[in-house]
């Protein structure tokens, strides 16, 4: 059984910086893709960052370019989402998920492409 659990939202002033993590257990894959994804109130939840484990590639949205990183501990199974230079447009409930296939360009932030997902945490940045 595939489990996805988040951990690590909170609040933080403009500017500031949070890491999340992502345990993921009950994959026998040695490669497939975890995402993160992102949900505001009243919005669609929208693609945020990926990585294949099979290769280490890496997506991530024009939004949050240059300011998240997706570094993964591979002994822990766990992807973490480095999130610095934070806007108050980022806040969101936030949501980790794994999908057994691989990720690629075009697919890397479909919500469908994802079997599994998280119970999600909350990251507030306020001005």
């Amino acid at each position: 059984q595939v489990q996805v659990v988040e951990s690590g939202g909170g609040s933080v002033q403009a500017g500031g910086s949070l890491r999340l993590s992502c345990a993921v257990s009950g994959v026998t894959y040695i490669g497939y893709c975890m995402g993160w994804f992102r949900q505001a109130p009243g919005k669609e939840r929208e693609g945020v960052a990926a990585i294949y484990t099979g290769g280490g590639s890496t997506y991530y949205a024009d939004s949050v370019k240059g300011r998240f990183t997706i570094p993964r501990d591979n002994a822990k199974n766990t992807l973490y989402l480095q999130m610095n230079s934070l806007k108050p447009e980022d806040t969101a409930m936030y949501y980790c998920a794994a999908d057994l296939g691989p990720c690629t360009s075009w697919n890397w932030n479909l919500r469908s492409e994802y079997n599994y997902w998280g119970q999600g945490t909350q990251v507030t940045v306020s001005s």
